[in-house]
């Protein structure tokens, strides 16, 4: 990552099997340099524990999918050499969550990076968001942003999408943004 580019992130989203946020079953991650999408990664995940119809209903990814896919610490050394280091944005703090829950179940060090949610970016960058309404889906759509919802990779390249629009807009770096600056500080 070149140092100065104040706009360079990655930003992931996460499936998971069931509502233990661990249970990762499919991981999307986009890296942003110079404001350009510049690369694109997904892959299904053996989250080692059972699906639930619920989750199941939200993504479609089911035991079945997975049957051959590697765990999360056959995964660990991509998705750690991915956002090592980097500005890492996510839609909520889930992905976060789930990414530490995940490390936690299989004894695996925590990925040093710098999380930043573009729900709270959004949440200052456009009014109507402010206090609701502020799903990665209704943004998306606000924006014109076009993605297949609870697709791990698309739900990444959206949230990538909508934190560029919202640098765009607002004149803060994604830096600014992850130092905790809103538009209203300006």
């Amino acid at each position: 990552m070149m140092v100065s580019d104040l706009n360079a992130f990655v930003a992931i989203d996460v499936e998971t099997a069931n509502s233990d946020c661990g249970s990762i079953c499919q991981i999307g991650v986009v890296s942003v340099e110079q404001g350009e999408i510049v690369n694109e990664w997904q892959t299904l995940v053996d989250p080692g524990t059972p699906f639930t119809d619920r989750n199941i209903e939200i993504h479609g990814i089911t035991a079945w999918d997975v049957e051959s896919a590697q765990t999360f610490s056959g995964i660990y050394d991509d998705v750690r050499a991915k956002l090592e280091d980097q500005v890492v944005a996510c839609h909520t703090m889930f992905d976060r969550r789930a990414v530490r829950a995940a490390c936690d179940i299989y004894r695996l060090e925590d990925v040093d990076c710098l999380w930043l949610d573009t729900a709270h970016v959004a949440r200052h960058s456009w009014q109507q968001f402010r206090q609701r309404g502020y799903t990665l889906d209704n943004i998306a759509n606000h924006l014109g942003i076009e993605f297949s919802h609870h697709d791990a990779l698309e739900d990444a390249r959206a949230a990538a999408l909508i934190l560029l629009r919202a640098v765009e807009e607002t004149g803060l770096t994604v830096r600014q943004w992850q130092d905790g600056q809103t538009p209203d500080q300006k």
